[in-house]
Order: structure tokens, then C-alpha cells, then sequence
């Protein structure tokens, strides 16, 4: 619904905003509701709305006043488009929706209160626009916290169920060593728990300090009253659900550079994830499999494809994100005066991209992390791959001490020219291969053929890679247990 008072028409294509056309890894309804163009526009009314209760509670604005601005800043009433379009007369959103919304409220003040008093007064589009993402950023932060921890409590159960998986650990693309299964989970947990504590440890702070951050016009404002600007800025941020600020932050970023930094920590530790699964889910690795959906992974050319849809969309916003926090550093570098020119206009499609991809990529690993198959049988045939080769770190370290110097070379040359003689042979001949020189290579006097089988068993040289596990679980006990179910759903309604 669109209001009166000039609020100018929808444009050529409607009042819809971005609807993700080119962006299907954050083409959601809970993103678009949480990071849309109506989600700022909302956010911005709702700073407003907020200061006029503060002002009208602290004597400082007519009593009812607070209510015709909340029933002005009625989102419906107002052309996401049409403030866009208008908005670069001024260069932000809040100059034109702040024009909107005064004849808003005096169309509403009907017995003529004055509540168009209570409208911005001190305030600068900067406080306002800055307060709003912040006030956006927590709603957004709140939601993709929900599936990041029901994507930690996934990975888990994982590491716990495939604590004895045997797999192969790969260096540099190549077979290094034996692993576990479960060790893997749990280093994906790693990640995706200690990324959300740091997303957890994040505060909001209401913007506040007028033209010039010098808070002038507000030691007006409470000129004779017992209030304060800060006490005012303090009431405002109990009012949105806010930190409070020590000061104003106009020109300090840091409050924008540690939230990027934070979401983009987040969408490295769910790209690392993604990552593996791509690889391990190839038809010639077979180790995991996305879980299937109807319509989820098909080609639009070769029907008989299963593409895992779910981690390109993933890793798609992890690449995206590191280019959108360099540009709120660069953004922040160059904050320059008491209020900056250009800097500021680039933090906002910035930090909103990464906030639309951040909870996007979220809702995909959860479901990701949630379905997906394991197949240890898969596991152990790329283990065997390698044959007994796989194990040569472990045979030098324990045999390489019990041999003497032979022709020259020491136990470890004797050893490593074991090695390199079958990495000359046939690949399918290297695992006998292998076991018959390194037979020949040590007496049975030095080492018996039990214990010869010992060494060459990858059960037995896995190291410390179950109390890794168990270590990193114990170290995030509020991601490794399943969070309690949410009693509303996306929209904040009840559940039934």
C-alpha cells in the first residue's frame, strides 16, 4: 500500500527491490523480510517512531505525540521506490522518508497536538540511517545465529557418530596420513562454533551526536529539563533493544568493520565446509552425498545429474565475502572530517550484502549439515588406496631408530629408499611391493612380521585425532548440544 503526501510512484518495476534473481543463495523470504529494501525502510521508521516515545516520556515533546508518529511510520504507507528514486537528491534514504513521514504525521495529528515536534528533532540523517543498520544488522544476527547453532549441533553428532570412521587425510591434494571421519565433523564444528561465539560477542550501539557529532542541537533540546543528550541516546537504545554508546561514533568504524569481520569468520567456517563436501561428494570420491530434495541439484541439459546444490550456493557467498569487508575497511579508512563524503554511502549495500548472504548461506548448511549422508565404506576403499604406503611416517619413526648404518645409510635413508623403490612400481603392484622390500629391509630379528602388521594397520596410527575431537566438542558446549526449538516461526508468529 502506498501512502499520500507525494510519496511518488512504485518506478517500471513495481515495489518489489532485489528479489535475488542473480543472488539464489540469499533468494529467501526470512532474508529478504530481514535485509530487503522494506527491512531498511522499516528499520528507519522504527528509529524514528522510537525518538518521539523517547522525547514525548522525557517531557521534551507533546503527550500523544508518540502515537501519531507510530501510527505515521506504518511501513505500508510508504514507495520503497519512490524514496529510492528521491533519495539521490540528498544522498540517503532518511531525507526523503523523513519528508514523507512529517506529512504522515501531520495528516494524523488530528486534534493538533504538535507530535510533528517530536520528529527528528536533534537528530541527523546519520544517526537515524547508522541506528537502523544496527537495529537490521541484530535482527539479521538473531536469525542466523538460530542456524548456525542447529548447523554446530549437526556437525556433532557427526564427529560423535564417526568417531572410528577411518578416512584419509589429503595434503596438498595428495593421501598424507590416516584420519577419522568424525575428526573432520569436529574440525567443522571448530569453526562453525568459535565463528558464532565471536558473531555472539558482537554489541549494537545506538548512533547518536547530530550535525557535527558535537551533540549541539540536543543540548538545546534539554535546555531547562532534567534530561541529558546521552540520557536521551541512552533511552533510545533501551527503547530499540540497543547497546548504549559511550559517544558518538560517526567517524569510528569499528563498530561496522568487527560486525563484517564477524560475518565474514562465519562464511569462511561454513565455506570450509562446503568445500569438503564438494569435493568428497565427486561421483570418483564418493565419500558424501548432499541430501536429496525434489528439484534440488538438476541440470538443465543432462537429467541424470545430482548437482550439490547446497554447498556451490554456500561457497558461493564465502567467496563473496572477503571483497565486501575490504570494502568497509576501505570505507573506514577513509572516513575523513567530522562527517565523510562518499565512505559512508559504500558501507551500506556492503554490509548488507554480507548480512543477505551470511544468514542465506546459513539456512543452506543447516539443512546441509542436518541430511548429509556418510559413507564409510566409500572412506575406507579411497583409504586403501594408498596401500601400506600410507603408513611409511609411522614405520620410520619406529623402525628407523632400530636399524644400524648399512652401505652408508642410515635407518631412515634405508628406509625412505624403501619408499622411493615402490613408488617406481606399478600402482597396482606398490602395496605387495612395498611390504615385500620393506620385509627384506628389516630383519625379523629387528621386527617380527606381528608387529610389521601392526604398523601397517591405519587404526593404529590415527594419534591423538579422538581426543582432538573431544577437545574441540568440550570446548563449545552451547553449539554441541541441539538448540531449544524456537516457539515462533520466521514471521515471529507462534507456532501451532
Amino acid at each position: 500500500m502506498t501512502g499520500s503526501a507525494g510519496l511518488g510512484d512504485a518506478g517500471a518495476f513495481g515495489d518489489e527491490g532485489d528479489a535475488g534473481l542473480l543472488s539464489p543463495v540469499s533468494a529467501s523470504p526470512l532474508v529478504g523480510a530481514l535485509t530487503g529494501d522494506r527491512a531498511v525502510l522499516a528499520a528507519i521508521l522504527a528509529v524514528e517512531s522510537g525518538w518521539a516515545a523517547v522525547l514525548e516520556k522525557a517531557g521534551l515533546a507533546p503527550t500523544g505525540s508518540a502515537a501519531v508518529v507510530s501510527a505515521a511510520a506504518e511501513p505500508g504507507r510508504y514507495s520503497v521506490a519512490g524514496i529510492a528514486r528521491r533519495a539521490q537528491g540528498g544522498g540517503n534514504p532518511v531525507i526523503p522518508l523523513l519528508a514523507d513521514l512529517r506529512k504522515n504525521v501531520q495528516a494524523l495529528d488530528g486534534t493538533g497536538i504538535g507530535a510533528g515536534r517530536a520528529v527528528h528533532t536533534s537528530l541527523t540523517s546519520q544517526d537515524v540511517l547508522d541506528t537502523a543498520l544496527m537495529l537490521m544488522a541484530r535482527n539479521t544476527v538473531e536469525a542466523l545465529l538460530g542456524d548456525l547453532k542447529r548447523t554446530a549441533a549437526a556437525l556433532a553428532s557427526l564427529a560423535e557418530e564417526h568417531a572410528d570412521t577411518l578416512c584419509v587425510g589429503r595434503s596438498l591434494t595428495q593421501h598424507s596420513l590416516p584420519f577419522t571421519f568424525g575428526l573432520r565433523a569436529a574440525q567443522w564444528f571448530h569453526g562453525v562454533a568459535a565463528a558464532g561465539r565471536q558473531l555472539e560477542g558482537l554489541a549494537y550501539p545506538v548512533q547518536f551526536g547530530g550535525a557535527a557529532g558535537t551533540l549541539a542541537a540536543g543540548t538545546v533540546l534539554v535546555s531547562g529539563s532534567s534530561s541529558t543528550p546521552f540520557s536521551l541516546a541512552d533511552a533510545l537504545a533501551a527503547q530499540l533493544g540497543l547497546a548504549a554508546a559511550p559517544a558518538p561514533w560517526h567517524t569510528n568504524r569499528l563498530v561496522v568493520t568487527s560486525l563484517g569481520n564477524a560475518l565474514a569468520a562465519v562464511l569462511d567456517a561454513f565455506g570450509k565446509v562446503a568445500a569438503d563436501v564438494l569435493f568428497l561428494s565427486r561421483p570418483e570420491v564418493g565419500e558424501l552425498a548432499e541430501p536429496r530434495a525434489a528439484g534440488r541439484g538438476v541440470s538443465s541439459a543432462m537429467p541424470q545429474k545430482q548437482n550439490p546444490v547446497l554447498s556451490v550456493l554456500v561457497r558461493s557467498a564465502a567467496l563473496q565475502a572477503p571483497q565486501l569487508v575490504a570494502q568497509l575497511h576501505l570505507a573506514a579508512a577513509n572516513f575523513n572530517d567530522e562527517r565523510p563524503d562518499a565512505a559512508w554511502h559504500t558501507e551500506w549495500p556492503a554490509l548488507r550484502q554480507l548480512l543477505a548472504l551470511a544468514l542465506g548461506a546459513a539456512g543452506h548448511i543447516r539443512e546441509l549439515a542436518g541430511g548429509l549422508q556418510a559413507f564409510p565404506d566409500a572412506m575406507r576403499r579411497n583409504l586403501d588406496l594408498a596401500g601400506p604406503l600410507l603408513l611409511a611416517e609411522g614405520v620410520g619413526a619406529a623402525v628407523a631408530p632400530l636399524l644400524g648404518a648399512k652401505d652408508g645409510l642410515t635407518g631412515k635413508e634405508q628406509l625412505q629408499a624403501v619408499v622411493d623403490q615402490t613408488l617406481q612400481a606399478p600402482s597396482g603392484e606398490q602395496a605387495a611391493t612395498y611390504r615385500k622390500l620393506l620385509r627384506d629391509a628389516v630383519p625379523a630379528g629387528v621386527l617380527t612380521d606381528l608387529r610389521l602388521e601392526e604398523l601397517l594397520n591405519p587404526a593404529s596410527y590415527l594419534g591423538e585425532a579422538a581426543d582432538i575431537s573431544r577437545r574441540i566438542l568440550a570446548a563449545f558446549p552451547e553449539y554441541a548440544a541441539p538448540p531449544e526449538p524456537s516457539l515462533t516461526d520466521a514471521n515471529g508468529d507462534p507456532r501451532g
